[in-house]
């Protein structure tokens, strides 16, 4: 599979997710299937963008990119969202400077407080502190499949402990247990295609077409996606 058509599928599981998040009522058996579906797309990210920081022709342009279409994105995401905090593009920009200071800082004082402080920000965006580390831990295993895969592996197990706390304020401890499970199936298949099924090449079918529709994709269905629930309203 190339890269686009796993950041396809990606797009797609992030769509079901905030399908569910902004139009669907909580807690049903449809509500809680798109959930979990859409946890595939944020570790899924996170890699893609520690596989770009390495093959970016220019990372100054990439880093701007990011904070461009963050900024676009902030208003459509409060609006579908109805909540301040930053949106995903502000935490892949928290996760490309974290990144930065890994490569440019590797010798230095300030490397840890200076990742501290970026993680701390994160707080106040979408998967706080989770994108993130899960950045930190595929950038140590670039290059090394078993290491990458112990990435994986651990970021699944995190994210599953993470919900079963969430889950567990609400649920008998079985039910969170389960739950917390399949919550984590989307970052155990984004493993699996990453790891196994992924060529390492782009499609080479409209590159530039694919490269901005997956930035302009995001605040775009944001928008869409407040304006039904407004319409619905």
């Amino acid at each position: 599979m190339t890269r686009d058509t796993i950041k396809y599928i990606a797009i797609f599981t992030m769509l079901l997710n905030h399908i569910a998040n902004v139009l669907l009522p909580e807690n049903t058996i449809l509500w809680e299937v798109f959930i979990d579906i859409g946890y595939f797309t944020a570790i899924t990210m996170c890699y893609f963008l520690v596989e770009g920081f390495y093959y970016t022709h220019s990372r100054r342009k990439y880093g701007e990119r990011l904070l461009i279409f963050a900024g676009i994105s902030q208003v459509p995401y409060m609006m579908a969202f109805d909540f301040s905090q930053l949106n995903m593009i502000f935490t892949l920009f928290i996760c490309f400077m974290i990144l930065v200071i890994q490569d440019k800082m590797m010798a230095s004082k300030w490397r840890i407080p200076f990742t501290l402080i970026l993680l701390v920000l994160s707080i106040y965006s979408d998967w706080a502190i989770l994108a993130p580390v899960f950045t930190i831990w595929f950038h140590a295993a670039w290059g090394n499949r078993k290491k990458m895969v112990q990435a994986y592996g651990i970021g699944a197990v995190l994210f599953a402990a993470f919900n079963y706390a969430s889950y567990a304020e609400t649920l008998p401890a079985a039910q969170a247990l389960l739950h917390a499970i399949f919550s984590a199936a989307g970052i155990v298949v984004s493993g699996i295609i990453i790891i196994c099924f992924y060529n390492g090449k782009k499609s080479e079918k409209a590159p530039k077409f694919s490269k901005w529709f997956f930035y302009i994709f995001y605040p775009a269905h944001l928008l869409i996606l407040s304006l039904i629930k407004m319409w619905i309203v």
